[in-house]
């Protein structure tokens, strides 16, 4: 494999994503719930961070100010089954906080803010803020993450950073002919890269052992 866009390639023609939960691929795309996901998901697995969020539903959180307003007793309790509960539910609580008092209100937190006002967000690293960005804002932003690294890895690619990582996989995607050549329609950047990550994920989901990715599906 030489690039990104043959991996992409290799995804799509072996039927990635094969969800069909969310057009964009993660759960309630264009919403808070993204912002709630990306901060729970951390060190800990998605079937874990789906239970939290049904007992904030529970607990009668709908919009992100009733976030904002929860006792940190009661907030850390709901997302209990995510880990770290009680520093998840600080940084979440003040995440929503500062995203109502930066920009008053969600629709406006997604047509403004930047990557570098979100990790200046205590808590908020590069994937949390590329998630975010992503799936919540709709933004062009290419989520990476260990499932990127280790697929990769399996073909020989070591990284040093995120950033480089993110570097390799989006130098791939340059050749705008190309990728409307491979969907045969015009798709826009975010809607690729927002579901490339999808493909990633499921795909090594469904193809390792341990943190190991089996290749020999995709043919590469």
């Amino acid at each position: 494999m030489n690039d990104s866009f043959e991996l992409l390639r290799a995804l799509k023609n072996a039927g990635y994503p094969k969800s069909a939960r969310d057009p964009f691929w993660w759960p309630r795309s264009g919403t808070f719930w993204v912002i709630v996901g990306a901060i729970l998901t951390q060190q800990t697995k998605w079937e874990k961070v789906e239970k939290s969020i049904e007992n904030l539903e529970t607990c009668g959180v709908d919009r992100l100010d009733i976030l904002a307003r929860l006792e940190i007793e009661t907030l850390a309790e709901c997302i209990k089954p995510s880990g770290f509960y009680n520093t998840k539910a600080k940084n979440l609580r003040a995440l929503a906080k500062a995203i109502l008092e930066t920009f008053s209100t969600f629709e406006t937190f997604q047509a403004n803010v930047t990557r570098e006002w979100l990790l200046a967000q205590k808590g908020v690293g590069e994937e949390s803020a590329d998630s975010i960005l992503c799936y919540a804002c709709y933004q062009e932003a290419l989520v990476v993450d260990a499932y990127t690294a280790r697929l990769l890895n399996a073909y020989g690619y070591d990284f040093e950073s995120y950033e480089a990582l993110q570097s390799w996989m989006l130098e791939g995607l340059s050749d705008k002919d190309a990728l409307r050549r491979l969907y045969a329609k015009e798709i826009s950047l975010h809607e690729l890269y927002a579901r490339f990550h999808g493909k990633i994920v499921e795909y090594c989901k469904e193809n390792s052992r341990g943190k190991v990715v089996d290749v020999e599906r995709l043919g590469l």
